[in-house]
């Protein structure tokens, strides 16, 4: 296997983008990452899309956006895994470069959500139909069935998934890319209207539009191009049941802690030595259980972690300093590239006001629905 590095990097603004089309999202972010990489063509591409034939009653996807972006003829693969799509897909172009099958790909990830569909039934698919969306049960009150659990289980306080929101919102403000660029208090978190409780509306991520994408290499050729390299050193990847009910414990994700274990193995790494992370805060319960999954934390743990700044910048883990799904944004195809990207930016050294400083060991993790899919990257920033 061939060492694998990401060395171009590029994303839309994250919103309600009302005056750009899905091609035109995923055209601009293809179009930004080529051009930040400095190469003259890609030998195949794959898009993270979860739900195009719902949002926008679009398939058949990859071979139109190849198309739309003068690369037809080229090999074109769509990956769908719910919200992990995008993270799916660059570790599809990972193990393209890694096999010696193609040198430069593009991995790409794209949604667009708020051209009319019915957000709430079209991301309902991730869940189980029978047994969950049948009898009423949205994600929203999937997460907040985890919420209540690890509440009486651990202790976790409404403040402290107050507190994941507050962070969040607080590095997505020094994102100019983010949905929402600006700062909450605990209070407003705490007073805004219920969803599901005990889950509010400032502890859920919104809807938005947006695409990302990056360009992944073999290690020689990153060398060539003289850019800033990136070494992809790991790459975990897992499935558990998609009902929740199926699930032993409920405080738990089984897939996160499985993919974090093979990530962890193949880097040959502690997540004592990671420098900085982006995960997959759908809603801040989702960010306090997959901090003690990934091992960051001890189990129960992650909300006192977060209230004592163990999580934000200058903290000894900072954790979503792009701001998150929470405050950054979640098309759901698109989200698990843009993690990809803040890492790559942090380990580059040029993410700005949000730089951790010294940060040589970066980590993604992207699930789809309630867990039942998860996939985690590894990254060391080499030049």
């Amino acid at each position: 296997m061939k060492d694998v590095a990401i060395v171009g990097i590029g994303m839309t603004p994250f919103g309600e983008l009302w005056d750009m089309s899905f091609r035109n999202l995923f055209a601009e972010a293809a179009l930004a990452a080529i051009g930040d990489a400095g190469v003259d063509h890609i030998d195949s591409m794959y898009v993270g899309s979860m739900s195009p034939g719902l949002f926008i009653h679009q398939e058949h996807i990859a071979a139109m956006l190849a198309d739309y972006l003068g690369v037809a003829g080229i090999p074109s693969t769509r990956v769908e895994s719910a919200c992990a799509s995008g993270g799916l897909a660059v570790r599809s172009a990972i193990f393209e470069v890694a096999s010696g099958a193609s040198d430069i790909v593009l991995a790409g990830g794209v949604e667009k959500m708020n051209d009319g569909a019915d957000a709430t039934f079209a991301l309902a698919t991730a869940a189980d139909q029978e047994y969950e969306a049948f009898h009423g049960i949205t994600f929203p009150g999937l997460y907040a069935f985890i919420a209540n659990a690890h509440m009486a289980k651990y202790g976790t306080t409404r403040e402290q998934l107050a507190d994941v929101a507050v962070k969040n919102h607080g590095h997505g403000a020094l994102n100019p890319k983010a949905q929402f660029p600006f700062t909450i208090t605990r209070e407003q978190v705490m007073n805004a209207t219920m969803v599901a409780d005990p889950l509010r509306l400032l502890d859920c991520s919104p809807v938005t539009d947006g695409a990302a994408a990056v360009i992944v290499t073999t290690l020689e050729t990153a060398e060539k191009l003289g850019k800033p390299i990136v070494k992809v050193i790991a790459s975990g990847a897992a499935t558990d049941g998609i009902a929740l009910h199926s699930r032993k414990d409920v405080t738990t994700i089984p897939s996160v802690a499985l993919a974090a274990e093979r990530a962890f193995s193949q880097a040959d790494l502690t997540p004592e030595k990671i420098d900085v992370a982006e995960v997959h805060d759908c809603f801040t319960i989702a960010e306090l259980v997959v901090t003690e999954e990934l091992g960051f934390v001890d189990r129960g743990k992650s909300g006192e972690a977060v209230s004592a700044g163990e999580t934000k910048l200058g903290g000894r883990i900072p954790i979503n300093t792009s701001g998150g799904l929470k405050s950054k944004g979640h098309p759901v195809g698109a989200s698990g590239v843009a993690q990809v990207i803040e890492i790559v930016d942090q380990l580059r050294g040029s993410a700005g006001d949000r730089q951790v400083e010294g940060a040589r060991y970066g980590l993604t993790q992207n699930m789809g629905g309630s867990g039942a899919s998860c996939v985690v990257h590894i990254m060391e920033g080499v030049s």
